[in-house]
């Protein structure tokens, strides 16, 4: 999901401050403001686009490890479907997990976090992938597509203005988020207690819905780390962030396949 910090407090804090701001004071050899980044030393869209190149590739490369370390499923005696899923790919999610709070409050580190995330990741997705390929056969070359395509269409559209990432619109996405993710949580711990939410995997047209606005949450999401990318660069953020932005970017693509895979999945068994 679109990393929750990246957002408006995050410009403000690290943001280069106006020139009117940051006159130096003459009282002293100390100024409130530091002097403003130097050229190549603040982050530009360019340098974002490119970091998020680099953490896509190592998400391959580790996604190809998971898909071939990943057996093929089997029925216990009880009729019960075994994936052959990797404890590695399990510890992956973990790892990320524990990687994204560390980057939240260590953006500098994100040069250095950002790629251990996306290789972490990647074996994950790629084990994920290889599940749902042993039952519906292309579905994985359906969903890459289908995220490349719901990608392109929401950067065409934020380019062009017709969506425009405003604060209502801003506030509205990410409640919506986190709402999801509150939710994603209470039935994951319902399932340790035996529970089931039936309609998030049956085929029913309720879940069809369902994962048909999840979807849309996340391709709405992808708005916001377009707006971000953009308008730090135009802020001045330290260069780090270009690395920042670009696993904000990594975390909502992942998070969009994986929501398209289901969606898919679920009209395979209609």
């Amino acid at each position: 999901m679109s990393n929750p910090v990246l957002n408006e407090r995050t410009l403000e804090k690290w943001a280069a401050p106006e020139a009117s701001e940051r006159a130096g004071v003459n009282d002293g050899p100390v100024s409130e403001w530091s002097p403003p980044p130097a050229p190549g030393e603040s982050m530009t869209v360019k340098g974002s686009v490119s970091a998020t190149a680099v953490l896509l590739v190592l998400l391959m490369i580790s996604a190809a490890y998971g898909w071939y370390q990943t057996g093929s499923p089997k029925v216990d005696g009880q009729g019960v479907v075994q994936y052959g899923i990797p404890s590695l790919a399990m510890v992956g999610v973990f790892v990320g997990l524990g990687l994204a709070f560390l980057m939240a409050f260590k953006p500098h580190l994100a040069r250095f976090v950002a790629p251990i995330y996306a290789l972490a990741q990647g074996v994950f997705v790629g084990s994920v992938s290889r599940a749902f390929e042993e039952f519906y056969d292309g579905i994985v070359i359906q969903a890459a597509g289908a995220t490349m395509a719901v990608t392109a269409v929401m950067l065409g559209m934020y380019l062009t203005g017709i969506i425009r990432v405003t604060d209502r619109f801003r506030k509205i996405v990410i409640s919506a988020t986190l709402g999801l993710m509150l939710f994603y949580l209470v039935t994951w711990v319902v399932s340790l207690f035996g529970g089931n939410v039936s309609f998030l995997s049956s085929p029913s047209l309720m879940s069809i819905g369902f994962s048909v606005l999840v979807v849309g949450l996340a391709a709405m999401n992808l708005a916001l780390d377009f707006d971000f990318i953009e308008r730090g660069a135009q802020s001045g953020l330290p260069k780090h962030f270009e690395w920042f932005a670009a696993f904000g970017l990594l975390v909502t693509l992942v998070w969009l396949y994986l929501e398209i895979l289901r969606l898919l999945a679920k009209m395979r068994d209609r």
